[in-house]
């Protein structure tokens, strides 16, 4: 009985904030987050640091938040050089940027350096604390013309297959020789003549750039010259 009470009393028990901290220059702007902060149940802004360096040094000296807000286009150090350096030490703390910049390569660099997430300042204050509620369930909240340009930065990090002119025939035998079949194993498979299969292949070597069966199979590989399936 007494277990069952403990039970309970533990989950009555109001549950501690959550700790953000603030990174922004515009003192204004940040007012006015850590008040839209500060006005949650769940939550509360620690501190509001105009500076990484600031940041940093609040770390170095022991303090912890559960989360922090970043803009990225910060005097001194850039705020994704400073998001790097904190998940680089401290990769147990999310990070939430918060920042004017749309541009691929700003995305992109952000959340390499480790950022969980990605807010235009161009969302409404109301977006934040469910952003950082989504952050600290596991998600990671992109805005959507963000997401889109992710989307699109994968896509062009995608290989993409080059047309060689290859006949179907002729893909058909890359085929074989991807699955490891020799010459007169293609021939057979095929129903084709030693002579036949020999020339296709020739013809492979001429288009692919390369001298070998090795080399054919390996820029097949490489490159997705053929149909997946």
């Amino acid at each position: 009985m007494s277990d069952e009470k403990d039970s309970e009393s533990e989950d009555n028990k109001p549950k501690t904030p959550s700790r953000v901290w603030v990174v922004e220059d515009n003192t204004t702007l940040a007012t006015t987050v850590a008040r839209v902060l500060d006005r949650q149940k769940d939550m509360k802004c620690v501190h509001k640091f105009e500076r990484c360096e600031e940041a940093i040094e609040a770390l170095v000296a022991g303090e912890r938040p559960d989360v922090m807000l970043f803009d990225i286009g910060l005097p001194g150090m850039s705020g994704i050089e400073g998001i790097r350096r904190i998940k680089t030490a401290l990769p147990e703390i999310e990070i939430l940027v918060f920042s004017v910049f749309d541009d691929n390569e700003k995305v992109f660099n952000a959340i390499c350096a480790g950022a969980s997430g990605y807010l235009l300042k161009t969302s409404s204050m109301g977006e934040i604390p469910d952003a950082i509620r989504e952050i600290l369930g596991g998600g990671a909240p992109i805005n959507a013309l963000i997401a889109r340009r992710v989307l699109d930065m994968f896509s062009d990090l995608a290989p993409q297959s080059r047309d060689y002119g290859l006949t179907d025939r002729e893909k058909e035998v890359l085929e074989q020789m991807v699955e490891g079949l020799t010459k007169k194993e293609i021939a057979d498979q095929l129903d084709l003549s030693f002579h036949t299969v020999d020339k296709h292949i020739r013809g492979i070597y001429s288009k692919l750039h390369v001298n070998t069966m090795t080399g054919a199979v390996a820029k097949a590989l490489k490159e997705g010259l053929l149909p997946k399936g």
